[in-house]
């Protein structure tokens, strides 16, 4: 079973950064697709970013030029390093993953406010 954990969320101030990790278990599983996707309240769960297994990513267009994922094989971890945030990205993100794609984990707050 493919455990997925989420770290690295708190709050912010518009134009501050923060680091997502998302740690899964077993290692191997990390370096399938891994995506990041998040929740503001009142609102639908939507994509933010992908890494593929051929390290290939892909984003939302509310974030291109802002967010970047990577990968840390190392740690067995996704990154997602948010810059100049706002606002607006105030949600609690998950990451999602696994063999089959169809794996989440609990959720990370972000909250961003001054």
């Amino acid at each position: 079973q493919v455990q997925l954990v989420e770290s690295g969320g708190g709050l912010v101030q518009p134009g501050g950064s923060l680091r997502l990790s998302c740690t899964a278990s077993p290692e191997h599983f990390s370096l399938y697709a891994m995506g990041w996707y998040r929740q503001a309240p009142g609102k639908q769960r939507e994509f933010v970013a992908a890494i593929y297994s051929d390290g290939e990513t892909n984003y939302a267009d509310s974030v291109r030029g802002r967010f970047a994922i990577s990968r840390d094989k190392s740690k067995s971890t996704v990154d997602l390093q948010m810059n100049t945030l706002r606002p607006e990205d105030t949600a609690v993100y998950y990451c999602r993953g696994g063999k089959s794609y169809n794996n989440w984990g609990q959720g990370t707050q972000v909250t961003v406010s001054s």
